[in-house]
């Protein structure tokens, strides 16, 4: 495992672009740091976004996490790319050459799309549990380590989906083209799933199909935090909206997430060996 990581590092190591991305990507997370300081006075209007609780311990681990999550796409060009370059450049059949076989090749991909899974989520762990001693009003053990399953979900949504970039990777084989199929099957998913909501108002029947789609299920291992702040509860109150969600982790969410990266995976494997390179 370790020396697969390494070649795919030192690949990295020697990519300027991927550099660049990688590095955009943890300096967008540290500026998840600046909500701390923004404030707004505007005539009236004057709120500063620290004090609305959005770095107190627990919340601060749903809100990070879902911010966090939204910023996934910088790693996904990585990942695109790292398999797509394996084909322009021809190092794929150079590595096939020098002994490393197909499923090591997968494996390789693989491990580094864990690693980044993993990195990203020890970073989203340590800035907000910097974030929250600095800021929370709360800082009882019992309370920090509270809803730290949350984390768990962000790992998982990244290695779905960064399984699912590695599969549209060795697909197309083109990053742009693999980035553009991603995003043309969101969209179809998404517009697919409004229809069905719209024709099927009132019941949970969209939801209850699409919990078992690529994208849908993603999004919903962690909900929207913002409706669970009080000042948007207390504003929801006054015209009469109910704003009482399930905002938890769920076991079988994370497992239809785990069995689509299974499978995406599987299938870049498949599909690797049936080619003659």
């Amino acid at each position: 495992m370790l020396r697969l990581l390494k070649i795919e590092f030192d690949k990295l190591r020697y990519n300027k672009a991927s550099r660049i991305l990688i590095l955009t990507y943890f300096i967008l997370l540290v500026l998840i740091a600046l909500f701390a300081v923004i404030k707004f006075d505007i005539g009236p209007v004057k709120f500063h976004l620290a004090e609305m609780g959005i770095f107190n311990f627990p919340y601060i681990w749903h809100f990070n996490t879902f911010i966090a999550g939204l910023l996934k796409f910088f790693l996904l060009l990585v990942i695109v790319s790292m398999v797509s370059n394996e084909y322009s450049n021809k190092t794929l059949k150079q590595n096939l050459i020098d002994g490393l076989s197909k499923k090591e090749f997968i494996l390789s991909k693989f491990y580094t799309v864990l690693a980044f899974s993993l990195i990203s989520t020890l970073f989203v762990f340590l800035v907000s549990l910097v974030l929250g001693l600095i800021y929370s009003s709360f800082i009882e053990p019992s309370i920090i380590f509270t809803d730290l399953e949350y984390l768990i979900a962000f790992f998982v949504k990244l290695v779905g989906f960064f399984a699912f970039g590695l599969f549209l990777g060795v697909l197309i084989k083109r990053s742009a083209f693999a980035v553009a199929t991603m995003i043309v099957l969101f969209l179809i998913e998404f517009i697919s799933y409004s229809v069905v909501s719209a024709y099927n108002r009132g019941t949970d029947l969209a939801d209850n199909i699409y919990q078992f789609s690529p994208f849908k299920s993603l999004w919903n291992l962690i909900d929207e935090p913002f409706s669970r702040l009080s000042a948007v509860k207390a504003v929801a109150n006054q015209v009469g909206e109910d704003l009482s969600y399930d905002y938890a982790v769920h076991w079988y969410e994370i497992t239809i997430v785990l069995c689509w990266a299974a499978l995406f995976i599987f299938l870049s494997y498949r599909l690797l060996k049936m080619r003659d390179l």
